[in-house]
Formats: C-alpha cells, structure tokens, sequence
C-alpha cells in the first residue's frame, strides 16, 4: 500500500487545476505546470478542492507510478503557489558569482569564468558573490540548474573549497600533517 500515493492533496485558493486525459494542468500566480500520468494505470478525480489519485490494480509498476504521480502533483501545486527555492554557497578565496540579465558568472579558481545561461522561468539573484538562490515554480528545473552549478566545481573535503548546497554538511578530512601521521 503506497502511504504516498493515498494522501489527498489539497488545493490552494489561489491554485486552478485542470484535469485532462493523461495531464493534470495547475495553474497559480507563479505560472502554470504540466504533470503527465498514466490514464490505464492510474485516475485522478477533483473533489471538493482535494486531488485524489487511485490506481486501477496492484501490480509493481503501477504502485511505483501511484506515489510518483501523487508526489509530482503536490510538487507542482506547491510550486505555482509558493515556488521553490534552492541555496548555493561558494567557498573559497576568490571565488564568487555573480548574475548579469540571463546569464551567471562563476569565478570558480579556473583561467577562466564559467557563464552559464539561466533556463527559463527560474530566478537567480546573488545578494552576496558567495550566495545563489535560485527560486522556480518547477521544483525539478530548480534542482537541476542548481546541480549544474554545483558540478562545476564540488566542494573538496580538505579545505573546503567549491560550490556547495547552503544546508550540505561537507565532511572534512585531515591532511598529511595531522597528528600522529609524524613518527
């Protein structure tokens, strides 16, 4: 029994949705998102301003797909009402960002600046060269840009240099010179 796939889904005042075929269409003030579904293994029904997901049988993949579907529902619904955000931190001595129109610029230790273009339909602001936040109504591009940004240079365990999501814990190792190593 999927717990994630039974819980009923409330809507927002603020949030429209429209269930079609195999698309489930929500709309808000932050834009407007497509979740598709599997209309043969699964249904979902509006009720009372609550969005109920059923499966049609109890086979693996459909379970599988009951709880994903459910959890990109809410996703979508928290999105175009309140967005979701993601925080970057950059550490290490000069290395900085910063955002210009469409573009961000990543002085991250090499001969060069990495300037990444900026999908659509995400902001990202630097209110200091060591922070990124990036906010969206799709929580997936969100994370996927961040994921991006963070892979041009992941933080190292020695001294902790990088780009780093703000709540990571970096686990830190000691070098060659650490006590007791001496003999």
């Amino acid at each position: 029994m999927s717990r994630v796939g039974n819980r009923l889904l409330s809507i927002p005042s603020d949030v429209n949705v429209e269930i079609e075929k195999f698309l489930v269409k929500v709309t808000g003030k932050l834009g407007t998102l497509a979740v598709p579904f599997d209309s043969k293994k699964l249904s979902v029904l509006n009720k009372d301003s609550m969005i109920i997901v059923k499966r049609a049988n109890d086979e693996k993949q459909t379970k599988m797909l009951h709880g994903t579907t459910n959890a990109n529902i809410k996703n979508a619904l928290i999105g175009v009402s309140q967005g979701h955000t993601k925080k970057l931190k950059v550490t290490g001595v000069g290395y900085r960002a910063a955002v210009s129109g469409d573009k961000i610029t990543l002085s991250l230790g090499y001969s060069h600046p990495i300037i990444l273009d900026i999908p659509k339909g995400l902001n990202v602001s630097c209110p200091q060269v060591t922070e990124i936040v990036i906010t969206g109504a799709d929580k997936a591009v969100v994370g996927q840009f961040a994921a991006v940004i963070r892979s041009k240079r992941p933080p190292e365990p020695y001294k902790g240099k990088g780009v780093a999501y703000a709540d990571e814990v970096i686990i830190r190792k000691v070098g060659k010179t650490a006590e007791g190593s001496k003999k």
